[in-house]
């Protein structure tokens, strides 16, 4: 089993010892941050037990430091098990060493892992949240629904085996390794634009910003026809007197062609839903069909309170 020491013993070894064989396993990025002097640098997941074990320090033992402890006591743990047992882990990682008065050596600063993997989690969770709300399509808002799911399930289980997959993932990104190389930034920065243009390209459908006043006005002009995209049975339970009605789920496998037959190309084609999402992806739909199609994000409750005729029921 390890030994666990704290900074201030650490200190006085290492005032009585400068022969110390002490490995910080963060990413190359934050042991450039921040470290103590005359350490190495090997990150956890390129740690050769093996080819450690035959070299220890001076004094036979080998010194693992990380962040906090919690990476280095999974080093400690990896060389136990490879059968070296002149192991030491550095309780508090280098925050508590510097606090501890151990001379440190100070670099470019950047996002230590454990905040990279929060901030990840959160983003990750937040952006399922939005897609299940916002997606439009079902099919993009039950994707949004899963994402988030899993993260939660990840972050549980991280908690219970204190193993973070997401963290091993993070740290080998190009931005947490040493980034002194052209080649390196430019691969992160590609990565990046990647990244944002796959979350932009989710939300890039938007409702129309014509007031309710205009869309009322061009329907009552016939410069415009009203279209509810829900399904049968809701359009039974209750619709606008001016709507016809156009079934997602049909205008997803309608031909362009028998499209021609039902709608006009040369007038404006308001979409509305329940809540303003499924009218979306209708839009989206006839605007591929070369159709002048508009968004409504009221829905069809939001429309009657607007002044909207509700259909007389017979």
């Amino acid at each position: 089993m390890a030994e666990n020491i704290s900074p201030r013993e650490l200190l006085n070894r290492f005032q009585n010892n400068d022969s110390m064989r002490i490995i910080d396993v963060r990413t190359p990025a934050e042991f450039s941050t921040l470290h103590v002097r005359n350490v190495e640098n090997i990150p956890l997941d390129r740690l050769e037990t093996a080819s450690l074990a035959s070299s220890p320090g001076k004094d036979g033992f080998l010194y693992f430091i990380c962040q906090s402890g919690g990476r280095s006591k999974k080093a400690c743990d990896a060389m136990s098990a490879a059968g070296f047992k002149n192991v030491v882990n550095i309780e508090g990682g280098t925050v508590a060493c510097e606090v501890a008065g151990l001379p440190v050596v100070r670099g470019r600063k950047s996002i230590s892992l454990e905040r990279q993997v929060r901030i990840s989690a959160g983003l990750l969770v937040f952006a399922g949240v939005l897609l299940a709300a916002f997606g439009g399509i079902y099919v993009i808002q039950l994707a949004g629904l899963c994402l988030a799911g899993f993260i939660g399930v990840g972050l549980v289980f991280a908690g219970i085996t204190d193993t973070c997959g997401m963290g091993m993932v993070i740290a080998k990104m190009p931005w947490n390794q040493s980034c002194s190389s052209e080649n390196a930034c430019k691969i992160t920065g590609f990565l990046l634009a990647i990244l944002l243009g796959a979350f932009t390209s989710v939300f890039a459908d938007t409702h129309t910003k014509d007031t309710l006043a205009e869309v009322k006005h061009n329907v009552m002009n016939q410069d415009a026809i009203l279209i509810d995209v829900r399904e049968q049975k809701e359009w039974f339970r209750g619709h606008l007197s001016r709507a016809q009605s156009l079934p997602l789920s049909e205008l997803r496998t309608t031909a362009e062609n028998k499209l021609r037959n039902r709608l006009p190309s040369n007038q404006i084609i308001y979409c509305h839903c329940l809540s303003g999402g499924r009218c979306l992806e209708a839009a989206r739909i006839l605007l591929s069909h070369g159709y002048d199609a508009r968004a409504l994000q009221p829905g069809y409750q939001d429309l009657i309170e607007a002044g909207f005729t509700q259909a007389t029921r017979r």
